[in-house]
């Protein structure tokens, strides 16, 4: 047992004070965890594009001071009343999404969306007593996602982390905690392309190359990769793209270009940007009588998804995917152990494109705007 366990603990977080402001590395009172919370000792943390979409407070409810962060791994300091499954010392991945295990999505095969823990992005406070763990000078800062990594120290509910491996490197597998097992996921989980199929993936930012690595895992002969910044090309064909299209280069609509290059189109498609425009071109350039397109981009909140009822008649599918359609405390760690034992060429290093210090967080939030970073 931690000898700070029930005890406040002061420690350095990076303060988003203002909404597009750098943060501010502040001393932050992290109170003990609560009836089925755990309290963490972050290790290692990711910036995500969703971390910059919330501070930017671009189209939402702007929330702040607040600590932003949501892909991490560290270790349990200590734990709160009722948890039983994690203990001090054990190593974990915080995740933006939960698993209660009681309710029926937990229960279910087919679902991931956890009724009691599925994400929030509006609440600031922690679900037992809708208060918040941090605080500067007594004045309380709201949580993000119920992870809040950009802290030292952060209060997690037991429900929001997997317990994995202590031997896996928590400075690779960190990243496996969003945006690289979204893309996975949306593959191999729910897009499932068969061995030899053709597949396109819009967006080739960090959860769209993981939905590449998926693509090249499960053997797909061609691995289209459709993005407007063509200096990602050349990033895309280390994680297994075959081809580049830019729908830039072209007068005629992507998805009219993806099927004249696949003979009427690909047998599976994944969206990764949130393009209201992106999502239609997944949909209509896949093949007709078995194509499948997944959905993993959040759209703008007033977008409105347009096709023509044809393309549905003509037995195209349309899915949707949240965290990849993994459960974060069954499915993760298993993942994790699949990538220690090399069952899966998740190549994870290729996704950690720069590294800074804690206190020089504000450079990475520079590289991802710049479009210069993945991870």
């Amino acid at each position: 047992m931690s000898t700070r366990a029930g005890q406040v603990i002061r420690c350095k977080a990076a303060v988003a004070w203002e909404a597009g402001k750098p943060l501010v590395i502040e001393e932050v009172e992290v109170a003990p965890p609560q009836k089925n919370e755990i309290r963490l000792k972050i290790l290692f943390t990711a910036l995500c594009h969703t971390d910059v979409y919330f501070w930017e407070a671009k189209g939402q409810t702007p929330l702040f001071p607040r600590i932003f962060g949501h892909e991490a791994g560290g270790v349990v300091e200590s734990v709160g009343e009722g948890v039983t499954d994690l203990q001090p010392g054990d190593h974990v991945l915080p995740v933006f999404t939960g698993e209660c295990k009681e309710c029926p999505h937990c229960k279910s095969e087919e679902s991931n969306m956890c009724d009691l823990l599925r994400i929030n992005t509006d609440r600031g406070v922690m679900i037992n007593d809708e208060k918040s763990r941090f605080s500067v000078n007594g004045k309380p800062v709201y949580h993000f996602l119920g992870t809040s990594t950009f802290s030292e120290y952060t209060v997690v509910h037991v429900g929001c982390v997997a317990k994995i491996n202590s031997a896996a490197p928590l400075e690779k597998v960190c990243v496996l905690s969003c945006g690289i097992s979204t893309g996975l996921g949306a593959t191999i989980n729910v897009a499932k392309p068969k061995k030899g199929q053709s597949i396109a993936v819009f967006g080739l930012g960090a959860v769209g190359l993981g939905a590449v690595t998926g693509a090249r895992i499960a053997g797909a002969s061609r691995i289209i990769g459709v993005d407007m910044n063509p200096s990602r090309l050349e990033e895309a064909r280390k994680f297994g793209c075959t081809e580049f299209v830019n729908p830039k280069d072209h007068k005629k609509p992507v998805q009219q270009v993806i099927a004249e290059m696949t003979n009427g189109g690909v047998d599976r498609s994944v969206e990764c940007t949130g393009s209201v425009q992106a999502m239609i071109s997944a949909f209509e350039c896949v093949h007709d009588g078995w194509g499948v397109a997944v959905l993993v981009g959040v759209p703008n909140k007033d977008d409105e998804f347009k096709t023509h009822p044809i393309n549905f008649l003509t037995e195209r599918t349309l899915k949707g995917t949240f965290f990849g359609n993994f459960k974060p405390r069954s499915d993760i760690p298993n993942v994790v152990e699949k990538y220690m034992k090399n069952e899966l060429d998740l190549q994870l290093e290729k996704f950690i494109t720069h590294s800074v210090p804690f206190s020089e967080i504000n450079k990475a939030f520079d590289y991802m705007l710049k479009g210069e970073g993945l991870r």
